[in-house]
């Protein structure tokens, strides 16, 4: 497993947690955290025996958002006596962040996002990366970037009209409000509201250990095929599919489901 500094990865079985673990600064997001969330993803879909993976908050707090330390110490990471070469240097700063939270997205194992307490600014950027996101009663959300005087610019206006219509992702960026976590259930930026955060992590488990019993080959084809369809008209993703099922289709899970069918029993998968 890999050596990280500011996220905890554990496992349980086929199932992967990776916890937010700066807990005494409410999970803000600093360097060393943004390298580590990506090399944590990519061990999760480089180990065939991980199936699925949990991301969660350590302590009061999913996480309060991108480190202010971070962001005032960019000036100098990208400095230098051209304008232009700063421009560039900071051009690839950005989309260097921009990548580690896509390293959810190119997983091919699902990601479930457990969110209690805040999710604020890079957080919401985080979430909107995973395949499904779960709340506690006790967890709000906010596009925070306007109030610090600057474009949300590492997926959050790219990825949240997707999942809640442009209108009120439009709202909440324009006006950064606080949203609760009814709200955010209503208007389907999480799956479900759990009672507690204690509820939330078991729920959320159930779930996934459910999505780790199903055949890894199927999964990992559904993830493409959602992730491709959000980005192509539907006769790319129809034509898409059937090239990868002319594929995958006639694997050794395919006939193993089948035979457990039959015999009423549970089927056992390949990792």
């Amino acid at each position: 497993m890999p050596t990280l500094e500011a996220v905890s990865l554990s496992v349980d079985g086929h199932i992967a947690t990776i916890r937010l673990n700066r807990p005494d600064k409410m999970n803000a997001m600093n360097l060393a955290m943004w390298h580590d969330i990506r090399t944590a993803f990519q061990y999760v879909d480089a180990t065939p025996e991980l199936r699925v993976a949990i991301l969660e908050g350590e302590g009061r707090a999913f996480t309060a958002g991108i480190d202010l330390q971070m962001m005032l110490g960019v000036g100098a990471q990208v400095r230098d006596d051209c304008d232009g070469r700063t421009r560039e240097n900071l051009r690839r700063v950005i989309l260097d962040l921009q990548d580690t939270l896509t390293s959810l997205e190119r997983c091919r194992k699902p990601v479930l996002a457990a969110v209690h307490g805040a999710c604020v600014g890079g957080g919401i950027d985080l979430i909107c990366c995973a395949d499904m996101r779960y709340c506690s009663a006790d967890a709000w959300f906010s596009v925070k970037e306007i109030d610090v005087g600057m474009v949300a610019d590492v997926g959050t206006l790219q990825r949240l009209p997707r999942l809640i219509g442009d209108g009120i992702t439009r709202e909440l960026a324009y006006t950064a409000r606080k949203v609760e976590a009814a709200e955010a259930r209503e208007i389907r930026l999480v799956n479900r509201v759990f009672e507690t955060p204690e509820a939330l992590r078991e729920g959320v488990r159930e779930i996934a250990a459910t999505i780790a019993a199903k055949s890894p080959l199927s999964v990992r084809g559904v993830k493409e095929m959602v992730n491709y369809a959000r980005d192509h008209t539907v006769a790319d993703g129809l034509n898409y599919v059937a090239t990868w099922n002319a594929a995958m289709l006639m694997s050794a899970d395919l006939q193993a489901a089948m035979m457990a069918g039959m015999s009423k029993s549970a089927p056992q998968f390949k990792d």
